[in-house]
């Protein structure tokens, strides 16, 4: 059933929490996101779930009690069941209720459960496989650009640094151009494979870049690395294109580890 209290579902046998949230701050929670409702049920939903908030195999309270604890409509609640679905972290099926599914059917590199997993404080394992699919597949696609890349390529490069600089990833500008940077990299490949994933490492790189600011400023300039990057990719070397790159992951990563630890 759903708790009262703080307007969110509890696993089915689970008693009420001491304290929490007013119902009044849930359902503020839930409407002032500025999202179409059901886009912020999913979003507070899927916050809990990948937090470990609810567990693998927990069922979660139906939609008559979760929608009158939140004061939100039924269809607004199974349109955000129906997202969740669809990224993999539940599953609903008749009389059985909606449960939550094994983490290795969740979609880890959708940018929605992305931003669900660092609106709190990240697991260290997740963060660090999201640094070796970066190392994995970036650094061979640094190597690519340096092969494929035209002038609209590199300008799109430049133009992303120029903001970077300009901007610095202290703020969502420069972050945004952070993104640029490194999608501008993927479509230089020419290869439609890697280009898909330019959503899911632009979300990964955008969310541990913003983790690491959250209580400190980044310990060191990473544009630097990404200026690097960009000078091999225009001069054609392909070996040189892929160490930068492989750099730059790394002591990316090392910044996020600092961060985690400190």
């Amino acid at each position: 059933m759903a708790d009262r209290e703080s307007g969110v579902p509890q696993r089915e046998g689970d008693a009420p929490p001491a304290g929490g949230e007013t119902a009044e701050t849930a359902r503020a929670s839930v409407r002032g996101t500025g999202r179409r409702l059901h886009g912020a049920i999913a979003h507070k939903l899927g916050t809990a779930i990948v937090s470990g908030e609810y567990l693998p195999g927990d069922t979660l309270s139906g939609e008559v009690a979760f929608s009158e604890a939140l004061d939100v409509s039924r269809s607004a609640y199974r349109e955000a069941m129906q997202v969740l679905a669809a990224k993999g972290l539940v599953e609903s099926r008749p009389k059985a209720g909606t449960r939550v599914l094994p983490r290795e059917r969740w979609n880890l590199l959708d940018p929605d459960v992305l931003a669900w997993a660092f609106a709190g404080a990240p697991d260290i394992q997740f963060v660090r496989a999201l640094f070796e699919l970066r190392a994995i597949v970036e650094p061979a696609a640094a190597g690519l650009a340096a092969q494929r890349r035209d002038r609209n390529d590199l300008k799109a490069m430049k133009d992303a640094l120029a903001a970077m600089r300009r901007h610095t990833l202290a703020t969502e500008a420069g972050r945004a151009a952070d993104k640029d940077f490194h999608n501008a990299v993927l479509r230089a490949t020419r290869n439609d494979a890697l280009m898909v994933l330019s959503a899911s490492i632009g979300a990964a790189i955008h969310w541990t870049t913003q983790f690491k600011q959250r209580a400190r400023a980044l310990p060191r300039n990473p544009i630097p690395d990404h200026v690097r990057v960009h000078d091999m990719i225009a001069a054609g070397d392909v070996v040189g294109a892929t160490a930068a790159m492989r750099t730059l992951v790394d002591l990316a990563l090392e910044d996020t580890k600092s961060a985690m630890e400190g």
